[in-house]
């Protein structure tokens, strides 16, 4: 017996607005019905669930779907589905797209019922009605299941029950199932299935075809998720995925290998750490050095899928990266379908408490903000110390409680206040030409506006 276990195609989904992405999701699917399907004449092929990415199907996601699974047709190759939580139907109707797909003759969408008591049921597979809970294909019996989202716990002893009346010893048993599996994520998921739980299947089903985790692992040899055909965010770039093909002898020992030689879009990760650069235009510069020196270039036709994340403390103002200008550029040095930056630097207002001591006197603490403010504009840094006296000495002046009379008065020392610590940093020769340009301008403004 052979058959190809493959889940979540997600056929229809689209990303950073890029049609383009969209046809990867159908050529990745289209590869693997050529190459390990029918080039591999497998004896037939379970769908473990996310078929389609969401429940209101496109047209053109449906031309996909039906283009691949015709050409399965042709072939003689049954299709065995379950419903993902991408594709499971709407609630208050009985009917998805994959049960339209089932009335169509194109697959069969298995699935158990429950009776009055709650308990599952697993009649086998009517052709009349394109209904049933198990089919019995090439020595296989083939059950199905639904998607239990946060009841999956609870579900996983009622299913071990009903397979230990349905399962047949003389065959051999396989159960779809769409659910998470704890240990295998990166991410806290309440509804993961412990191991210890799912394995209470072990002894009913010989074969436990996984979906839903968007990245291969297997279980004892016993239970195996391919992950997804393709990546569905960047995120997932890394993990190893593809196609089951799963070879079972008359001993029913399982021989399963992973599928990856099949069209799949390349990603790639970058980052760089704007901590310390002058200007945006250091910073532009600094990630064009990084994408020239770390950009892995592949030897295919596709165009990759480029991220570049920004880290660390900026310097200057958020809004005067250049983030349009470093998209394109990137872009056309890697020959990339579609950049995306992520803005992950932190502003500088966020770095300031940093080591402070929240017990200080509150005058302590206020210094020690404002010199923090200072030194993260790389513009003033070298003088923080003075200009954070002079700020709080205005400041005080400003707070001042003084009649009308003297509030003019006290505008013009404060003036005078400032002009002269300008002016002695001016004169100050540590200084550099660039930070005395900036307080002779600063000073220009402040006549300007007294």
């Amino acid at each position: 017996m052979k058959f190809l276990h493959i889940a979540d195609v997600h056929l229809g989904c689209r990303r950073y607005n890029v049609e383009e992405r969209t046809k990867d999701f159908a050529r990745a699917w289209f590869d693997v019905v050529t190459k390990h399907a029918i080039a591999q004449k497998v004896d037939f092929v379970i769908i473990v669930g996310d078929f389609f990415d969401r429940r209101h199907v496109e047209p053109q996601a449906m031309n996909h779907a039906m283009a691949g699974l015709r050409q399965l047709q042709e072939a003689g190759i049954p299709v065995v589905a379950i419903e993902g939580n991408h594709d499971m139907r709407d609630t208050g109707t009985e009917h998805s797209w994959l049960r339209s797909l089932a009335y169509w003759g194109y697959l069969k969408l298995i699935e158990p019922v429950y009776d009055d008591t709650g308990n599952i049921k697993l009649n086998a597979w009517d052709d009349a009605e394109c209904k049933g809970a198990f089919v019995d294909i090439a020595g296989a019996r083939i059950f199905g299941s639904n998607w239990y989202g946060a009841s999956a716990q609870n579900a996983i002893p009622l299913l071990a029950d009903a397979l230990r009346d349905a399962r047949d010893a003389n065959l051999f048993n396989i159960l779809l199932l769409h659910t998470d599996v704890e240990g295998q994520l990166n991410r806290p998921v309440i509804t993961a299935i412990p191991v210890a739980k799912l394995k209470e299947l072990q002894k009913t089903v010989d074969y436990l075809a996984l979906g839903h985790t968007h990245k291969r692992f297997e279980l004892d040899n016993w239970a195996f998720n391919p992950g997804s055909l393709e990546a569905c965010s960047i995120d997932e770039y890394r993990e190893e995925r593809g196609a089951f093909l799963v070879e079972v002898d008359e001993n029913k020992q399982i021989t399963a290998t992973l599928c990856r030689d099949y069209q799949q879009r390349h990603f790639d990760r970058l980052a760089y750490d704007v901590s310390g650069k002058i200007d945006a235009e250091a910073v532009y510069e600094g990630v064009l050095e990084t994408v020239e020196r770390d950009f892995k270039r592949q030897n295919n036709d596709h165009a990759p899928i480029v991220e570049m994340t920004l880290r660390g403390h900026l310097g200057f103002k958020n809004s005067l990266l250049p983030l349009k200008k470093m998209r394109e550029e990137i872009r056309e040095r890697t020959g990339a379908l579609h950049v995306h930056i992520r803005n992950h630097s932190v502003p500088i207002e966020y770095a300031v408490t940093a080591g402070l001591d929240e017990q200080a006197p509150r005058q302590q603490r206020e210094r020690h903000i404002i010199e923090g403010l200072v030194m993260q504009d790389n513009r003033f840094k070298n003088r923080a110390a003075d200009m954070a006296e002079l700020i709080i000495e205005v400041k005080k002046m400003s707070l001042m409680h003084e009649d009308k009379a003297e509030n003019r008065a006290r505008a013009d020392k404060i003036y005078e206040l400032i002009e002269q610590k300008l002016v002695a940093v001016a004169n100050d020769t540590t200084e550099s030409p660039a930070q005395l340009a900036l307080e002779r301008n600063a000073n220009k403004v402040l006549s300007a506006e007294c």
